[in-house]
């Protein structure tokens, strides 16, 4: 560890002596990966002089007391000794946190994209539901949220929805709410009074920002369309919906929200650029694991993340294994839904820490 300690303290010098010159070559990529590596680097470094130096003080303190007779001054010795001691475990372990891989997503904004999946109108009902949890629980901790997208669906749910959080803390919160959500309730399609059991998918991805991925406008086809709701009827006069496909790699975004046509444009090409930043990312982890599997998986019932069970009043997350019985407030946003998510990064840094994560 204290290799790669010295390793880092050497970079960071390095990189401090080039910052001015970045700064000034008006490389806006190259200054904001320089200042963000910056960022990371700092609090590692300054808390390894701590310990260089709380370790060379327990050094001295122990030849101190190797060469003193009796007296008082061996009883001070000692108890130095154990402070120091103390302080140097401390700071061990507070750098060994640290050294945890950093998320490279973490202060990014989010988009999350839901959709209905297995269980007809009962899925789009259920992916509406999701969808102003999110919405809550945004507007709890004070995050800014925006509507990309959304196609409503018949019964007033929605097949697809997504949402723009922005905040610093949004991906460290929201990434571990990834995957197939699994609802056990009566329907209310359902005359008998049968508990159904349906799915929505949800998937989180860091926001591009522009500089994150370059496209092509030679790639891009944009088709320009009227827009319109449920059942056919129009919701504007004008062709101002947009769909936009990304031709190399099949990525098909449509936005039709906005009134304005350039709008919709805009707002279709900030999820264009996070699925391609995603896709990216996914194929840099499946080089290093080819057994990972995609965050939505299919979709179906088998496959969940975590189950809602409307009867119980209770909400199982299957990753680790913990159930709170407080549907109705998970659902609204509230607090056993950050409970969830601090029992999934508690897991998570235990495997990091652990080397098997």
């Amino acid at each position: 560890m204290f290799e790669q300690l010295a390793d880092l303290e050497t970079e960071l010098e390095k990189l401090e002596s080039q910052l001015p010159e970045i700064y000034a070559s008006g490389d806006q990529r190259a200054a904001r990966d320089a200042g963000r590596r910056h960022q990371e680097l700092r609090p590692i470094v300054d808390l390894y002089r701590d310990y260089r130096r709380a370790d060379g003080e327990l050094t001295d303190a122990r030849e101190l007391l190797a060469a003193e007779g009796d007296g008082e001054m061996r009883e001070y010795l000692r108890a130095e000794i154990a402070d120091k001691e103390r302080e140097v475990e401390q700071v061990d372990a507070r750098l060994r946190h640290l050294l945890v891989p950093r998320d490279p997503n973490d202060g990014r904004n989010v988009i999350v994209e839901i959709r209905g999946a297995e269980g007809g109108e009962e899925a789009n009902l259920w992916a509406a539901d999701l969808a102003r949890m999110y919405e809550a629980l945004a507007r709890r901790h004070g995050w800014r949220i925006e509507t990309l997208s959304t196609q409503p669906s018949e019964m007033g749910g929605t097949r697809e929805v997504t949402l723009a959080v922005k905040a610093p803390d949004a991906w460290a919160r929201l990434k571990y709410e990834a995957g197939p959500h699994r609802v056990q309730r009566v329907p209310v399609t359902e005359s008998q009074g049968r508990v159904h059991t349906s799915a929505a998918t949800v998937a989180i991805l860091p926001e591009a920002e522009e500089l994150d991925v370059d496209l092509d406008p030679n790639d891009l086809e944009i088709d320009v369309y009227r827009s319109s709701g449920p059942g056919g009827q129009s919701v504007n006069t004008t062709d101002s919906a947009v769909r936009i496909t990304h031709v190399p790699t099949g990525v098909v975004v449509t936005c039709q929200d906005e009134k304005s046509q350039l709008q919709n444009k805009d707002k279709a090409l900030r999820i264009l650029r996070s699925r391609l930043l995603q896709l990216e990312r996914d194929r840099q982890e499946a080089e290093l694991s080819s057994a990972r599997r995609s965050q939505v998986r299919g979709g179906g019932r088998s496959e969940k993340v975590r189950t809602y069970n409307f009867k119980e009043n209770r909400v199982t997350d299957h990753r680790v294994g913990v159930t709170v019985h407080a549907l109705d407030q998970v659902l609204a946003g509230g607090e056993p839904l950050d409970e969830l998510a601090d029992a999934l990064a508690a897991a998570e840094r235990s495997a990091q820490l652990g080397g098997d994560g």
